[in-house]
């Protein structure tokens, strides 16, 4: 379901769910005037589409003893991403790092992305003293990895998962 093919009452149902997943259809229906069943249909249909991923909890990293966010670019070593394949068959320095930052709690967020560095990474740690532990055991220990560099948040001026529709 593209972008263009959510009618004005699709966007109300994602604004709505994206404020408050938790509320029962009834609820949903009554605030953008359908009855239950069509927009049971509805929701259904944008799940099935894909456009409403899962439903979740958000949770306070503070509040939850992981008040250090870092946001950390990572450079790998010079990879051939050839389409041919290698003569071994080893996967790319980009896949095995991709592959292992799947088993790093701390690491919440990662994206492949353009410029100097290959990879940025979104990491919750206690304090200091976990994100230390987690940069000298875990990343920096990764075979790819050439170069990082840390950045860290002081302050939270806006934090929202909802999407503009």
């Amino acid at each position: 379901m593209a972008k263009s093919h959510l009618d004005k009452t699709d966007r109300k149902i994602l604004a709505i769910l994206q404020a408050d997943g938790r509320l029962s259809n009834q609820e949903v229906a009554e605030r953008v005037s359908l009855s239950p069943s069509p927009c049971l249909r509805r929701i259904k249909q944008l799940e099935e589409a894909g456009v409403i991923r899962q439903y979740v909890a958000l949770l306070d990293p503070d509040k939850i003893g992981l008040g250090l966010l870092a946001y950390v670019n990572v450079r790998l070593e010079k990879h051939n991403d050839s389409p041919l394949p290698a003569p071994s068959a080893q996967r790319s320095p980009r896949a095995d790092f991709a592959a292992s930052v799947e088993h790093w709690p701390e690491v919440v967020a990662c994206y492949a992305m353009t410029g100097e560095m290959d990879y940025l990474l979104r990491v919750h740690v206690e304090d200091m003293e976990h994100f230390s532990r987690f940069m000298m055991e875990t990343l920096l220990r990764h075979p790819a990895v050439l170069d990082v560099k840390s950045s860290f948040a002081l302050q939270r001026v806006k934090d929202t998962t909802a999407l503009p529709l």
